[in-house]
């Protein structure tokens, strides 16, 4: 069990995460890629991206092992993590007390390959080495899905969005999930071994994870920036074959229509079936029918939370509102 112990300063500190972690998407799938639970999730996924990676995203699975600690600082609460590239040239900074505590740390619960000695000191090809196989990684297992993962975060942001309005901070914290329990001034996590973080008045970033599975996860050191990355809903079909070049002409052609442009429009800040029937004036089934259109134009995102559907318009379907505003004026 994990206690996160809150103070009243805390409370007022709370911040969902913007978007997506590359680092964290990264070393959460990597663990996931290693299990066999979650297969109704992610069994399609395991199966075509095992097959496709390189042989220098070896050196991941020993840092990041399906069960148990892996190092804090592959996933980096400094710097500038905005994209891909600037993660991991701030991971490549790490400096070296950093890599040596982290890599000592997890060397005491299990054996580490022998190349881990050079990165603890800090040697710069091997932190190099490790930089080239995180971007290798995300090319080959988790590209090809990128705005599907971002398109989901967004929809759980929606979500947590319309919490904190219905509820205020208790009805965000008291809605994360079914592994997380909220009793003021303590947040009970699932977790695999007792750990407390006292937050102290720094706060705590909530980080919708993709790929966290099955429990949500911290840093081990209770001094870095505190942060809390949990598991989220996905849609069944996220694995689905894209379409790079070109999007389904018959999904697009389907959508001309009035109504069909005023349910996109009415998900650009997320909606629920029923919110959308009320609002539109239309039946449920008709609702369903757009969706199941704008998903298959991958306009949309829908998830489930208790036992609701709600739909979300991805970065495509946000910007092709604003294209038809634009024309329209």
């Amino acid at each position: 069990m994990l206690r996160v112990y809150f103070t009243t300063e805390d409370l007022a500190r709370v911040r969902v995460a913007s978007g997506p972690d590359y680092l964290w998407e990264i070393s959460n799938s990597v663990q996931t890629l290693q299990r066999r639970d979650g297969s109704r999730v992610f069994g399609a996924w395991r199966r075509w991206a095992g097959p496709r990676l390189s042989g220098s995203c070896r050196l991941l699975p020993p840092l990041l092992p399906p069960y148990g600690n892996s190092p804090d600082f592959l996933t980096p609460t400094h710097g500038d993590c905005a994209t891909l590239q600037a993660a991991v040239e701030t991971l490549v900074r790490t400096p070296r007390p950093r890599l040596r505590t982290d890599l000592t740390r997890v060397a005491a619960s299990r054996r580490l390959p022998g190349w881990t000695e050079s990165l603890a000191g800090g040697d710069g090809e091997a932190l190099r080495r490790l930089g080239g196989a995180l971007h290798t990684y995300h090319l080959e297992a988790l590209a090809p899905f990128w705005p599907r993962i971002h398109a989901h975060i967004d929809a759980d942001r929606i979500v947590r969005l319309h919490s904190l309005l219905d509820g205020g901070t208790d009805g965000l914290l008291a809605g994360l999930g079914p592994q997380l329990g909220w009793k003021p001034p303590v947040l009970e996590v699932d977790y695999p071994v007792d750990h407390q973080l006292r937050l102290d008045g720094r706060g705590i970033t909530l980080q919708p994870s993709f790929f966290c599975w099955p429990t949500p996860v911290t840093l081990a050191d209770g001094e870095l920036p505190p942060v809390l990355v949990y598991p989220m809903d996905h849609a069944m079909d996220w694995t689905r074959p894209a379409r790079p070049d070109r999007r389904d002409d018959d999904a697009l052609g389907a959508l001309i229509g009035h109504t069909r442009a005023a349910v996109l429009k009415a998900v650009r800040t997320g909606s629920s079936t029923i919110e959308l029937a009320r609002l539109l004036a239309v039946t449920h089934p008709a609702i369903s029918q757009h969706m199941k259109v704008l998903r298959g134009a991958g306009l949309v995102t829908t998830v489930r939370r208790a036992g609701r559907s709600f739909h979300v318009a991805t970065a495509e379907g946000r910007a092709l509102v604003r294209s038809c505003e634009r024309g329209g004026s």
